[in-house]
């Protein structure tokens, strides 16, 4: 499996490069994973204090599960990916099973920020 890190500010497009690759391969050859699936947990805290978190700060990240569920894929194991609300600024407690592919791009503002997660990355 090679695994592709794409990282950037918002609007720098990152989903269109994401978009040339899986044009680009054979279709379903290519998986992706979004950081915004891994922000932290935080059904803790009311509504009003989530809207308060910084979210552009690496500490919002569960890098370690998205570590963890990069290590699985792999193996060749699926996933379950968690499912984040930007609504209500949390996740929602679903995942989406996520399938090993020949490739798995991971794109996102802050993935290149975590050194764990930048050794498992190939390009």
């Amino acid at each position: 499996m090679l695994i592709i890190g794409i990282a950037g500010g918002t609007g720098c497009g990152k989903t269109t490069v994401v978009n040339q690759i899986l044009n680009e391969l054979p279709e379903g050859e290519v998986g992706v994973i979004s950081q915004d699936s891994y922000y932290k947990d935080t059904s803790h805290l009311s509504y009003d204090e989530r809207v308060n978190i910084n979210f552009d700060h690496p500490r919002s990240i569960d890098f370690e599960l998205l570590e963890q569920h990069l290590i699985a894929l792999k193996k060749g194991k699926p996933i379950q990916q968690p499912v984040y609300s930007f609504v209500e600024h949390n996740r929602t407690g679903k995942t989406a099973e996520t399938l090993p592919r020949k490739v798995m791009i991971v794109e996102g503002i802050l993935i290149l920020t975590n050194p764990e997660l930048r050794e498992l990355f190939d390009i």
